[in-house]
């Protein structure tokens, strides 16, 4: 067994036998009947000259005997067990329960305090029932004490000397009479006891040195499942954030393996059909590439088997000076837009500024889903190559393509009345633009996931292979690392939903 498998070991049987220890306790221990007492003050109040450290006093006991060397007890009684105490368990032969003795000196005076909700005890105190002092000897009754019951005495002592020995003495059925820790009033009780803090402290090194071991030797061993080799993943520009993460990390988790992982993204449709032609080229099996695609594949490709690995949400972006009455469109009016039908803004409660159509190129997989999704039909035709001036005078607006996700976000930020499309993580990140609700729906992950939003401009993101790659492949690796490892927590933080965790199986399925 390696040493943090024993520490492990180690850990379990320590606290699998201090839970049987305390439950024997617990059951076994406290069950006696136990009456603790502890001496919460013993202060003098006399003169006390023989000491050499007086006491001024401003007239109390000048008149009384014997009273230079006075002292005050408080002596504190209680029921520390698990079980109440009648009087009928006292067991001694005398008509009072109990006998506290102060050995050299004499008792002058006796007061019984207690707290209000312990009050009843007072009515037990009486002469009647053995209460009483003679000498050194202070008799206390048969008095009834529930669980954490208690009372006090106030004991006024004269002669001997501070800290005298105090014994409180009486026999009890099935119980004992014992001292406790003496402590004062402003003594703060310990939170836990002696075993708790034996039993905390000894677990805590236990996990303490199983935590520093799995630490030091992190990294030293690749996880299960790695595989070596050269890898290459094409496809999505919208998904490519994700790829370059998921395949730093799958390089540095996987160390010792010598994976190499390179992500070429130049467009969903470029990517799948650049799969096809590497699988039809191999002579020996499968070709080392993984397509990335917003969307399934075109019609036609039998051989790209596919695997679904996230949602992807996409984002309508306006230029910042465009401000809509309800902060949105309807899906009519974009469709609308997308077929030059509205020319200026202010034909939607807008401002008076001219629509600018801002797109991406043919193999944009963001165009496709945006197509397929929100306008049910293709854009129109190209009219402009800066986005700004018609290039066609017969066009209705201006509309332009670029090549990247980039680049839509930075034109759009910076002509007035421009509006184009992006994946929401980038879109929420760039600055000069604003996201657009769809038919009252926002453009969110959390919402989609909790099936509380029924937002349009979304697509699953699929991964195609040529055929299926051996198991031991990098590429099955890879793919299994970022649909069912550490990969979907790098899916989520780009703002994409993962699609194999138990909220998203069935966003992912339809």
């Amino acid at each position: 067994m390696s040493a943090e498998n024993l520490i492990a070991v180690a850990t379990a049987v320590l606290g699998i036998a201090a839970s049987g220890v305390m439950l024997w306790f617990e059951r076994r221990v406290p069950r006696r009947k136990r009456i603790g007492y502890r001496v919460q003050m013993d202060n003098p109040i006399g003169d006390d000259a023989r000491s050499g450290r007086l006491n001024r006093r401003l007239g109390l006991f000048d008149e009384a005997p014997d009273m230079t060397d006075a002292t005050l007890v408080l002596l504190r009684v209680e029921n520390d067990g698990s079980q109440a105490i009648d009087r009928d368990d006292y067991t001694g032969p005398e008509l009072h329960g109990l006998t506290a003795v102060f050995t050299d000196r004499v008792i002058r005076g006796v007061s019984v305090t207690q707290a209000s909700t312990t009050a009843h005890l007072t009515d037990h105190f009486t002469a009647a029932r053995g209460f009483g002092y003679e000498g050194n000897t202070l008799r206390i009754p048969r008095v009834p004490l529930n669980q954490r019951d208690h009372f006090k005495l106030l004991v006024l002592l004269s002669g001997g000397s501070v800290g005298g020995e105090i014994r409180l003495t009486g026999g009890l059925r099935d119980g004992e009479v014992h001292p406790n820790r003496s402590a004062t009033p402003d003594d703060t009780p310990p939170l836990f006891g002696r075993a708790a803090r034996l039993v905390t402290v000894l677990l805590t090194v236990c996990v303490v040195t199983l935590a520093t071991l799995v630490v030091a030797r992190d990294g030293t061993r690749p996880p299960i499942g790695c595989a070596s080799g050269r890898l290459t993943l094409i496809g999505s520009t919208a998904f490519a954030p994700v790829l370059r993460e998921a395949a730093e990390r799958y390089e540095r988790d996987c160390a010792d393996a010598e994976a190499e992982i390179e992500v070429d993204a130049h467009g969903s449709t470029s990517g799948v059909r650049e799969l096809a032609a590497a699988g039809e080229k191999a002579a020996d099996g499968a070709p080392p590439v993984v397509a990335f695609s917003d969307g399934a594949k075109p019609n036609g490709l039998p051989e790209l088997r596919e695997s679904r690995v996230a949602v992807s949400v996409f984002a309508l972006v306006v230029n910042d000076g465009v401000r809509l009455p309800r902060g949105g469109l309807a899906t009519a009016d974009v469709q609308r837009l997308y077929r030059g039908e509205i020319t200026d803004w202010r034909e939607l409660g807008g401002p008076g500024l001219p629509v600018r159509l801002v797109s991406r190129d043919a193999d944009s997989g963001t165009r496709q889903v945006f197509q397929r999704r929100v306008l049910g039909r293709g854009e129109i035709a190209n009219s402009s190559l800066d986005c700004v001036h018609k290039d066609d005078p017969a066009a209705d607006v201006v509309r332009c393509e670029l090549d990247s996700t980039d680049q839509v976000l930075s034109a759009v930020a910076d002509i007035p009345g421009a509006i184009g499309y992006s994946e929401l993580n980038l879109a929420g990140r760039a600055k000069g633009v604003r996201s657009l609700d769809l038919d009252g729906h926002p453009p969110s992950v959390d919402a989609l996931e909790r099936g509380t939003n029924d937002y349009p401009y979304r697509e699953i993101e699929y991964a195609y292979t040529y055929g299926r790659p051996p198991a031991d492949s990098l590429a099955s690796s890879f793919l299994t690392y970022l649909t069912r490892g550490n990969g979907q927590n790098i899916t989520r933080t780009h703002g994409h939903v993962p699609c194999y965790t138990p909220e998203s199986l069935t966003l992912c399925a339809t």
